[in-house]
């Protein structure tokens, strides 16, 4: 019996208008990729106000970065470049830090900082703020308004992730259903076709992303993606080797192709396939977990805890996810496509399906409580919403698999051998409506071949118009034939129904999971949220002390100098004075006295004296300095360098 495609009844056509708006309502908010790395501390502070120009910039954040000599940029109000262009890698133990080393001598006035970088596990993030020496002033340093991995570049990285992971699937779960559930469908051309069209479209998508990822992760500008130094320096990073060994295990995938539908498809004999069967899925097994691997290499699985067991969990996960969604998208081009399918082959799939819903559910958990980590953080975040709305897919999905499988045990069960007499009248009365048709066939027929040949060119020649009339009518009857013989299998086509009703709740489905794998993990938001940190907020490191230089002169006999005054760990509390004279030169100055008082007069508090002791020739020092309270203090030190020469100088400095 000839197996054809019935019309798409309104609700079918419903539902897939209904899918098609779901998938570009989630593309569209997929882009910009939300950071998966955060900045969870920097020193100085936003918007802090040092009282000295610090000698680096630091930044903390939550994971490991890949950094370049242009991630972090400080410019002066003027947007000259303040830095030397020098990353400092100030990490320890679970403390990710990198610093930039400042230029000498900076002016006082409000600098901006500027970073952009790649978290570990393949996304770009980026942010700007700034912070003040002396007291804050305007600035002609505009912040960025996109982030990194936005705008068109960021759109086309999506969305050639989305159809990677697509082509993924058809990829693996086509000649997974070929071996495993069917095999003579190796021979078909429709299957073939969709097997083929998986591996072009994963190979095409890597390509892009390979191209696409020095803009996606820098310039943003599309023209960079053919800038050959910027493609170098991709594939010396985890990402760029990542794609590239996904390439050259597709070049073995399609060796795998080329034999699964070459050599295995005329085999003949029963041993020889069996042999060969299982040399192509031992092969193929090891060339599509290779192919999982690189995802799960280069993205979530590869960082944040426990990833020696992530890792090859999410190799599993994509395995499971390909072996349902590919094969049954490989299913429903040979229900509509194909000849006919053995029952025996949908009833396999059935069970290989029910297989990968089991290890997608146990791996499904495992990634949750990674990647979530929390009750509120599954119903708090964005990425614990996203996968609420996965998880309600799934239940849709396995519940509409369920649909189809009641359609698969339809088609095994044996049809029944007593008929009821309506059954019985039914079926004579289609007899007789096939044994008319067979009539009116052979009086066509008794005309002879040649003749109805003759007759059709003759009327052809003579009359176009008649001639387009019968080629109408013939594809007339053929579509009546076919729908006679849809209908005279309605097991087969309800199952056609669910399977593509199946099959666009998959495609959702996918959208979503693409969607996640570019979003914040809960846990990590929730993580840097307690940190009290992001890139606008308090820095979540411990203060830097404060550092100021005093220049002085007191108008007598080497009464000219510069003290330099440290307050450690410079915030409220106890801290350590450290006082250093020294002369224009640089060298020590010893002075007969020196003498220290803080002052906070926003709170009325002060000025509270302090005496420092004299270690050595110019440096002087006292122990519990006490810092009461926060705020903005004004340091006066007075320095005497003879009986009747001192003077007093002062500089405000914001403490806590």
């Amino acid at each position: 019996m000839t197996t054809t495609a019935p019309r798409l009844g309104t609700a079918l056509a419903r539902l897939l208008i209904l899918a098609a708006a779901l998938l570009g309502t989630l593309l569209a908010g997929a882009a910009p990729a939300s950071a998966h790395a955060a900045l969870t501390g920097s020193d100085p502070k936003d918007g802090a106000v040092v009282a000295a120009a610090p000698k680096e910039v630091n930044l903390t954040f939550s994971e490991q970065v890949a950094m370049s000599a242009d991630s972090i940029r400080v410019l002066d109000p003027a947007g000259r470049r303040a830095d030397t262009g020098e990353i400092l890698n100030l990490c320890s133990g679970s403390i990710v830090r990198y610093g930039v080393a400042l230029r000498a001598g900076l002016p006082d006035g409000t600098y901006t900082v500027a970073w952009q970088t790649v978290s570990a596990d393949s996304h770009p993030i980026s942010g700007a703020f700034t912070f003040s020496i002396g007291a804050p002033s305007t600035t002609s340093v505009a912040l960025p308004d996109r982030a990194a991995g936005g705008g068109l570049v960021g759109t086309l990285y999506g969305i050639a992730r989305y159809v990677s992971y697509a082509g993924f699937a058809v990829l693996v779960g086509g000649g997974a259903f070929v071996l495993a559930c069917w095999p003579r469908g190796a021979s078909v051309r429709p299957v073939q076709q969709t097997v083929v069209r998986g591996w072009l479209t994963l190979t095409g998508a890597t390509l892009v992303m390979l191209l696409l990822r020095n803009p996606y992760t820098g310039s943003g500008e599309l023209s960079d993606a053919f800038d050959l130094a910027g493609l170098k320096s991709v594939l010396e990073t985890k990402t760029g080797a990542a794609l590239t060994s996904r390439l050259l295990l597709l070049g073995a995938a399609a060796l795998f192709v080329a034999v699964l539908f070459g050599a295995y498809a005329r085999r003949t004999d029963p041993k020889e396939k069996k042999d060969l069967s299982f040399g192509l899925g031992l092969g193929g097994t090891v060339v599509a977990a290779g192919i999982a691997g690189t995802w799960a290499l280069a993205e979530h699985a590869s960082t944040g805890i426990q990833p020696g067991i992530a890792m090859p969990v999410d190799i599993l996960h994509l395995l499971a996810v390909a072996a349902w969604l590919g094969g049954l998208t490989v299913l429903l081009v040979s229900l509509y496509k194909a000849p006919s399918v053995d029952r025996s082959a949908i009833e396999r799939f059935s069970k290989v399906a029910f297989g990968s819903v089991a290890v997608l559910a146990a791996t499904g958990l495992y990634q949750s409580w990674r990647q979530v980590g929390s009750w509120s953080a599954l119903t708090g975040t964005r990425y614990g919403q996203l996968l609420l709305v996965k998880i309600g897919l799934m239940c849709v999905l396995i519940g509409i698999a369920w649909i189809s499988r009641r359609w698969t045990q339809r088609l095994a069960d044996p049809k029944p051998a007593e008929k009821t007499e309506k059954t019985a009248q039914a079926e004579e009365t289609s007899q007789a409506e096939e044994t008319e048709q067979t009539e009116a066939e052979e009086a066509d027929e008794s005309t002879g071949p040649t003749a109805s040949a003759e007759s059709a060119e003759s009327a052809s020649t003579a009359d176009p118009e008649r001639a387009a009339q019968l080629a109408r009518q013939r594809a007339a009857v053929a579509t009546a034939r076919r729908k006679r013989e849809r209908d005279a299998d309605p097991e087969r086509a309800g199952l056609r129904r669910s399977v593509l009703t199946e099959a666009a709740v998959a495609v959702v489905l996918l959208a979503v999971t693409t969607v996640l794998t570019s979003t914040e993990p809960g846990r990590t938001e929730e993580e840097a949220g307690r940190g009290g940190s992001t890139a606008s907020g308090p820095a979540a490191v411990p203060d830097r002390p404060v550092d100021i230089r005093l220049p002085f002169d007191t108008g007598g006999v080497d009464g000219k100098g510069i003290v330099r005054l440290s307050l450690d760990p410079g915030r409220t509390g106890a801290n350590a004075l450290h006082l250093f004279v020294e002369r224009p030169n640089g060298k020590p100055l010893d002075v007969p006295e020196i003498k220290v008082a803080l002052t906070l007069e926003a709170k009325d508090v002060g000025p509270l004296p302090v005496a420092p002791d004299r270690i050595q020739t110019g440096h002087w020092s006292a122990s519990g300095v006490q810092i009461p309270m926060p705020g903005e203090w004004r340091i006066q030190v007075t320095v005497r360098t003879s009986e009747i020469d001192q003077t007093t100088i002062e500089k405000n400095v914001k403490i806590g």
